[in-house]
């Protein structure tokens, strides 16, 4: 989540924060004879804004699963903080995945379609877009493609001043959106909504710049990812 108003607002918090989006990652497998590929796509919780690669939650996961036996490739990830569904659409038509198909695509998005107050239509519409664009990542496998929820802000150091109600009735509210059209289409959903709601009770679940998730939190997604992902392989 990465607004101009939202750089105004952490500015005059005093709230230190990198003001320059960082650019799309494409981290390209590093072995592709043996190892598995992994596509990650979504926006700042993708990334992993604030926390180091090795924090992020689909490394997490590729790590985890190479130590388990079954060989990752780095992920190759295409994310941006501030990204909307529109956003992550127009940077895959313009710049496609490096592969044309993965072992395994995950999909995270539409946080910034409820902070920048984009239309619930407008999500449904473009995450079906998306939703689809992933399962062709996956060789039209469905089983290989794996849903996270939206994570509710509204929970961290940076939402004090809000209304973290009506915040978090509005994440539910573009989490029933996604989930009905993932469960619609076959596909695997993974509510990570709960695990991010732990950081009201818990600052270690937060990272440094009092809005995104720590490299904590992300272990409790990747963590709730790995056997999914172990499973979809078999």
């Amino acid at each position: 989540i990465l607004t101009s108003a939202f750089l105004q607002e952490f500015t005059s918090n005093k709230i230190k924060i990198d003001t320059m989006p960082s650019p799309p990652i494409v981290i390209p497998p590093a072995d592709t004879g043996t190892a598995k590929t992994y596509l990650a796509l979504g926006d700042s919780y993708t990334i992993g804004q604030s926390v180091p690669v090795a924090d992020r939650f689909s490394v997490q996961a590729a790590t985890s699963l190479t130590a388990g036996g079954t060989k990752f490739s780095a992920p190759e990830i295409i994310a941006q903080t501030g990204w909307t569904t529109a956003n992550l659409l127009n940077t895959l038509a313009a710049a496609p995945p490096a592969k044309t198909t993965y072992d395994i695509v995950t999909l995270l998005i539409g946080v910034n379609n409820q902070y920048q107050h984009r239309t619930q239509q407008e999500y449904n519409d473009q995450f079906s877009i998306l939703l689809n664009k992933a399962i062709a990542y996956a060789g039209n496998n469905k089983k290989r493609v794996i849903v996270l929820s939206i994570p509710d802000y509204g929970v961290t150091p940076y939402a004090a001043g809000s209304n973290r109600a009506e915040i978090a009735k509005d994440i539910d509210a573009f989490n029933l959106i996604n989930k009905n059209i993932t469960t619609q289409a076959g596909v695997t959903y993974l509510d990570i909504t709960g695990y991010s709601r732990l950081a009201a009770n818990d600052a270690s679940l937060t990272a440094s710049d009092g809005l995104h998730p720590s490299g904590i939190e992300y272990k409790l997604w990747a963590d709730a990812l790995v056997p999914l992902i172990t499973a979809a392989l078999k």
